[in-house]
């Protein structure tokens, strides 16, 4: 990444960062010298936490509430940043949702629920690399967008959601192309994550017997943390200069079996 001022503390913009990945992403920033701007939906609590977290490291951070479907909190949280320290350096696109789904149920999803995970996923993701854009050219940035497995398999929590991160792929294929040279764009595409998204379906019985099963499978025999994900993002938000419009696997290696845990 090339800045203008390397003694300037780098600025990072995480959304979604209240738990999982966005927390752990954050949090990992904060220990690289970036100040650290986090949003949340809903877990003001947890994005706080967050903030508390990445002022332990340091440097200083904050969180907002927004919604990345809504074009004007996207503008609002990137010019809240701004005004608080005047630069965009990374951004992660972490802000995602699902609905569980049976594949086998087509009855299960209605076109509100394409619409809802469609505007959270893609078009968010869109709005907020948008929103953020001229900062970033500034800055000679770069935007990590958390995808999916899910959006090369096609399997997942839902066809929805599956559909939604294959979009988003092709989005940071087409980013990374407009946005350059001045800004990289990649995704990190996680398999299975050892965190609580899965919880809703399984219950916590159901995710632990899940989560070995995967670690079964797994030819590394180990199933990815927040934490792993969250040290790809930040090789690729500050390190990997010569590295634009790609998608990294994070699976433990799963992709390579023939039959699929899920």
């Amino acid at each position: 990444m090339t800045t203008s001022d390397q003694a300037t503390p780098r600025v990072a913009l995480v959304t979604g960062g209240s738990s999982g990945i966005g927390a752990a992403a954050s949090t990992r920033l904060a220990a690289a010298g970036c100040h650290v701007a986090v949003t949340y939906q809903r877990n003001r609590p947890g994005a706080e936490e967050t903030v508390r977290r990445c002022m332990d490291a340091g440097v200083d951070a904050f969180c907002m509430g927004g919604d990345v479907a809504d074009d004007a909190s996207c503008r609002a949280i990137a010019q809240a940043v701004l005004d608080r320290w005047g630069r965009i350096d990374v951004l992660v696109n972490n802000a995602g949702m699902t609905r569980f789904a049976e594949a086998r149920d087509l009855e299960a999803l209605q076109a509100a629920d394409f619409e809802r995970i469609f505007a959270v996923n893609v078009t968010g993701a869109y709005q907020m690399t948008r929103a953020a854009g001229a900062a970033l050219e500034a800055a000679g940035g770069s935007v990590v967008t958390v995808s999916s497995h899910a959006g090369l398999s096609g399997i997942g929590s839902s066809m929805a959601y599956a559909a939604s991160k294959g979009a988003l792929n092709t989005l940071t294929l087409s980013l990374a192309r407009a946005l350059a040279p001045a800004v990289r764009v990649n995704s990190v595409c996680p398999g299975f994550v050892d965190t609580d998204w899965m919880k809703p379906k399984l219950g916590d019985e159901g995710l632990a017997t899940f989560r070995d099963r995967v670690a079964e499978t797994a030819p590394l025999k180990t199933v990815a943390t927040a934490d792993d994900v969250a040290d790809a993002i930040v090789w690729l938000a500050l390190s990997a200069r010569a590295i634009t419009g790609q998608l990294l696997v994070i699976d433990g290696g799963t992709h390579l079996t023939v039959g699929s845990p899920l």
